[in-house]
């Protein structure tokens, strides 16, 4: 990414608020109230303000297109969720003036954010600032429409689902900010979601690289590409709540990270995703390549694969994709069967993937093997299994993620909380 970009350390503030604490008019005014006093306590150069979609609003717009097309997509998909994000600045800028202070919503056309031509799934490529920059200069909270841009026919784009969080990185990267505060309904990063594990840790600091393995694995609290744009820069992200005022995580370069001490950061899951399974694929070279070509033509992002040993010439490949890429993996899995790349196909959407996530993993021994060990104290079958240095990641029965949620995070985590985050020794004992 390219950009239009202030000194560095200009003392801008970025804060970004996702769907939750944006979902009633109340808590649009609860922000603005936390917004005029941002302005009052922090002697900042000037405050922007990212929103997402009001609750879940966004959903809303999709199911809409749902019924009036079988399969919304591209240019007019669009054109339809980017609209949430207006509503949202817009109520955010009133509440804000109505409280005597001055301030202007603006859309990513109006702010100059750029992004490349992929529709529903866009790269920010570049950020004029200059319009941000004048109304800060005037005076003026700028409030800016997460989640979208415009390419360069000035069509509007968006970036994915949670992509506010990325505009957010990418407006802090842009002027410059010091930090960028993605303001959100828990208190910072924890060990797991404290919804389904009431007593997740909460961690002060945390590595970039560890926060895009836990966002990548089903962490909601931050989107993996806006911690990628941070840290491509070097800018701190403050994952904290919008509900308190206290410090939340922060994550920056990992030289500075005493949390790399522990083996395992955290325990998180992801039910929105499904299997697919191609049967009685022919032992030959190129139809792996083929099936992966075909898949990254129609923009499918597979999130784990896996393919068997075969047998009398035959095998099987399986992989993990998110639940929005079905419909297009279903076509392919058709013209996968007309051409001989497999005699039938399986589509598994009862799946669920659970992961512990830290530093070291690999090179630990005895952490995978801990983990299989607690699922298989709960009974709960793996289906599929994969690792990387900082990664474990089991694909099991959909219903069964909260229950093997709460059994690893006790293995590694015990609840008596007198043992390391790792639920060993100590470093350096």
């Amino acid at each position: 990414m390219s950009a239009t970009t202030a000194a560095a350390g200009t003392g801008i503030v970025v804060q970004k608020y996702g769907g939750t604490s944006v979902a009633t008019a109340e808590r649009i005014g609860a922000i603005a109230d936390r917004v005029s006093r941002c302005i009052e306590d922090e002697a900042a150069d000037g405050l922007i303000v990212v929103l997402s979609a009001m609750g879940k609003s966004t959903d809303g717009l999709v199911a809409l297109a749902h019924e009036v097309s079988r399969r919304p997509a591209g240019r007019e998909m669009d054109l339809l969720l980017a609209t949430g994000e207006q509503v949202s600045v817009s109520l955010l800028g009133l509440a804000l003036q109505d409280r005597g202070m001055a301030a202007i919503s603006l859309t990513a056309a109006q702010c100059g954010i750029r992004t490349d031509d992929a529709f529903n799934i866009a790269r920010i490529q570049s950020i004029d600032t200059g319009r941000i920059q004048a109304e800060i200069a005037a005076g003026r909270v700028v409030i800016i429409t997460g989640f979208q841009g415009i390419n360069s026919k000035h069509e509007i784009t968006t970036l994915g689902r949670g992509g506010s969080d990325i505009t957010a990185a990418a407006v802090a990267v842009a002027v410059g900010a010091a930090s960028c505060d993605i303001c959100t309904d828990v208190d910072g990063v924890l060990s797991a979601d404290p919804n389904v594990v009431p007593g997740a840790r909460l961690w002060p600091e945390m590595s970039y690289e560890v926060a895009i393995e836990m966002a990548s694995s089903g962490a909601k609290v931050l989107h993996p590409r806006a911690a990628e744009v941070c840290m491509a820069y070097d800018v701190p992200i403050h994952v904290r709540s919008s509900f308190h005022g206290r410090e939340g995580t922060w994550i920056r370069g990992s030289e500075q990270m005493v949390m790399e001490q522990a083996e395992v950061v955290g325990v998180s899951s992801d039910r929105k995703i499904a299997k697919i399974t191609l049967l009685d694929v022919p032992d030959e070279p190129g139809l792996a390549a083929r099936v992966f070509q075909d898949l990254a033509a129609e923009e499918v992002n597979v999130r784990l694969i896996i393919q068997s040993a075969s047998s009398e010439s035959r095998g099987r490949i399986t992989f993990v994709l998110d639940d929005e890429y079905v419909e297009r993996a279903e076509l392919l899995v058709e013209q996968w069967k007309a051409g001989g790349v497999a005699s039938d196909a399986s589509i598994d959407h009862d799946v669920a993937k659970i992961s512990i996530v830290g530093s070291r993993l690999a090179s630990t021994p005895g952490l995978a093997a801990r983990m299989f060990a607690a699922l298989g104290r709960e009974r709960i079958n793996i289906d599929c299994i994969s690792s990387s240095e900082m990664k474990v990641a089991c694909v099991i029965r959909g219903d069964q993620a909260q229950r093997a949620v709460r059994a690893v995070h006790d293995e590694f985590f015990p609840p008596d909380g007198d043992k390391s985050p790792s639920g060993g020794r100590e470093r350096g004992q």
